[in-house]
Parts: structure tokens; sequence; C-alpha cells
């Protein structure tokens, strides 16, 4: 994003967005109570400064076929970072990698298919130079997704 900013109209664009991206424009200028001709232009604004760089499909699963998700904090040797971000970019279930200030150096989301996978990722990340020690918490539910 480019700094721009962002007035109520924009954020509330923003919100319909994210609740539903495939909303058309005639639907969202009547929710707004303005012109169609205004949500095209913010549109196009706020795609053309970095707001808004994509719109996605999220596919629905059962609970049972989504396998499990948990969240790993990790905590890494000062100057192991690079290396630690390198082995964890490689494994596919990571599906989110942030640094975060606090108790761990890095936040990660996993997505396996199993617990029994899961235990195996533990202990890969576990066994990844640089790394001193992870703590895990298993998504039990969903309370709400805004991403």
């Amino acid at each position: 994003m480019t700094g721009m900013l962002l007035d109520t109209l924009d954020r509330r664009l923003i919100a319909l967005l994210q609740a539903d991206a495939r909303s058309s424009t005639a639907d969202l200028a009547r929710r707004l109570d303005v012109a169609r001709t205004t949500v095209l232009a913010r549109l196009t604004r706020l795609e053309r400064e970095g707001v808004i760089v994509g719109y996605t499909v999220r596919l629905g699963q059962e609970e049972g076929d989504r396998g499990v998700e948990a969240y790993v904090g990790i905590t890494t040797e000062p100057k192991a970072g690079a290396l630690v971000t390198q082995r964890l970019a490689a494994l596919p279930e990571l599906r989110q990698l942030c640094s975060v200030s606090g108790e761990f150096d890095y936040l990660a989301l996993l997505r396996a298919e199993s617990t029994a996978r899961l235990d195996r990722l533990l202990d890969e990340i576990g066994a990844i130079d640089g790394v001193t020690r992870t703590t895990t918490s298993v998504v039990l539910a969903r309370r709400l997704d805004r991403v």
C-alpha cells in the first residue's frame, strides 16, 4: 500500500468486498447508497494504489476433510532467521509465516491432513538448525474468518 488515506466510503467498500468479493458493483452501490460509477472509480483507485491487490476464491470443506490446523510459535537462535525461514518455506503444509514481536520470533500456520502428520511436521520444525523452541496451539474451530 502506498500510504493512501482511506475514507469512510473506502473502508465500507472494502468491508463489503471482504464479506463477499463476488458482489456486483450495482449491489455494492446500492448497499453503500452511492452511484455505480462511484464504486467503479473507487475500486479502480484502490487497485491502482495497491490497497486491493486481488480477489480470491476460498474453498469450502467439510470439517472432516479439512484436516487439522495449528498455529506454531517458533523461537530461533540469533541470526538463524533466514535459514529457518528458508527451511519452513519448503514445507507444503505451511500456510502462513509471520515474524512477530513478543514471546516468539515467528508464528506459523500449518494445515496437515491428520494429527499424525502434524506431529511429524512439528518434529521436523524442531529439528531445523537454529530453532530452539516451538509452542503449538491446534485450531479447534473457526469462530470468525475474514481472510
